[in-house]
């Protein structure tokens, strides 16, 4: 197996000003590519440390690739370090760099013309790598058997030149022979899908990694091609009714599966997730082959003029209840003809509870088309999503933001799993 390591330069990543991704990114098509990542650093924009990270896994990998610090400005430190570490001076790429400046428009031109200097400027020993989606030059060079790589650290731009640079080199290694494959199962704990395998669990020759999150695990398998295909047969006959289709390991990608293979449709009526549902589904390509749409409704007159929940309901039951959350499915159902709609309605925080109805509290509807007639029925539960907080919530944490998204994203893993949950289940 092949080796890499992968290096993120940045106070700003260092201080949380800015979150990493590049490695990540990265990361995903090594392993993809069935190729080891020995390790994933964040430095500081610091010479010595640039020159550390060089030091630290030149020899030790196959790929070091690197991110950040070659812009214009004087943080900006990372082509120092690489010459350092080079024993070598820099130097201009003008051709290089005139190419970069040649997609753009005679203002742009000007202002790049202005950072010359220092985004052109490449270590003597190494080679400039084109930038195809921004203006700084990247470096390579190989040393002791290592293939170093620095890109910026802007996203698209490291993102666009991995795939120029190294996508083919990494997917024209992979042998055939390792692979790995992904499952996830849906409303079971960590610990009790673990209990159901154990024998995969305990075989050496798989790397298993076990992914939790709320609602959902997802159990990736590694190995040699054969092993995993048979483990994945194991899973799917453990996991029967809780497993989610071959290929899918998030719920969105499930629904419109199984909805298309079954010629079914969904609508979803929205209050405290604010039109997250639809969008979960409309991130993925082809979802308007079973999603037709999503009634955003936050205010009460919003469920009444939208989906004509009455204002008796409104009055006696309140907008988070049983009566008014089975209204909203029914009527998202009606307003977009759909075979299934999924409502929700709840108290997201950080103001709005009570001790009848605390922060957390949430309804959940699905109502649908019963295939024994043009009837409609209708499903409903309530959950509270607001733990992990502890039971004794201190005013502080109770005005958290990501308390309040913590709450979001839980009502939106449910509302999914009630969806293809009844997807699962309808006969057509």
């Amino acid at each position: 197996m092949k080796t890499a390591a992968l290096v993120a330069i940045g106070d700003e990543l260092l201080s949380g000003i800015r979150r990493e991704t590049n490695c990540s990114f990265l990361a995903r098509l090594l392993h993809d590519a069935g190729w080891e990542v020995r390790r994933a650093e964040l430095v500081p924009d610091e010479l010595s440390c640039v020159e550390d990270a060089l030091n630290r896994w030149v020899g030790k990998v196959d790929m070091l690739v690197m991110s950040g610090g070659l812009g214009p400005t004087h943080d900006d430190k990372t082509r120092f370090a690489v010459a350092q570490y080079l024993k070598c001076e820099l130097a201009l790429d003008d051709t290089q760099y005139n190419r970069v400046l040649s997609r753009y428009d005679a203002y742009i031109r000007e202002l790049l013309e202005k950072t010359r200097d220092m985004q052109a400027l490449i270590p003597v020993s190494a080679k400039s790598v084109y930038n195809p989606a921004g203006s700084a030059l990247g470096i390579f060079f190989e040393r002791s058997g290592t293939k170093v790589w620095v890109f910026p650290g802007v996203p698209f731009e490291y993102k666009a030149m991995v795939r120029q640079e190294i996508s083919s080199l990494i997917t024209s290694s992979r042998d055939g022979l390792y692979c790995w494959k992904s499952v996830a199962i849906v409303d079971v704990p960590e610990s009790l899908v673990v209990a159901r395998v154990p024998e995969l669990v305990a075989d050496e020759r798989l790397h298993i990694s076990i992914l939790p999150s709320f609602g959902l695990v997802e159990f990736v398998i590694r190995g040699e091609k054969s092993l995993v295909e048979a483990s994945i047969r194991v899973m799917y006959e453990r996991f029967e009714r809780e497993i989610l289709p071959v290929g899918c390991v998030t719920l969105s990608e499930a629904i419109l599966r199984q909805g298309k293979d079954k010629n079914l449709t969904i609508s979803f009526a929205e209050s405290c997730t604010g039109g997250l549902l639809g969008a979960n589904l409309t991130d993925l390509p082809g979802s308007s082959s079973v999603f037709i749409g999503s009634a955003v409704v936050y205010s009460n007159e919003a469920k009444k003029r939208v989906l004509g929940v009455s204002d008796d309901i409104l009055r006696t039951f309140g907008a988070v209840s049983k009566e008014c959350v089975e209204a909203m499915a029914k009527g998202a159902l009606a307003l977009y003809d759909t075979s299934i709609s999924v409502a929700v309605t709840g108290i997201a925080g950080p103001d709005g509870g009570s001790e009848e109805k605390p922060v957390g509290t949430v309804w959940f509807a699905v109502a649908f088309k019963s295939p024994y007639g043009d009837k409609t029925e209708c499903e409903s539960f309530t959950r509270n999503l607001g733990g992990g907080y502890g039971t004794d919530v201190k005013r502080s944490d109770s005005q958290d933001p990501d308390r309040r998204a913590l709450i979001r994203e839980r009502t939106v893993r449910v509302a999914l799993t009630a969806a293809w949950e009844k997807i699962a289940s309808l006969m057509v």
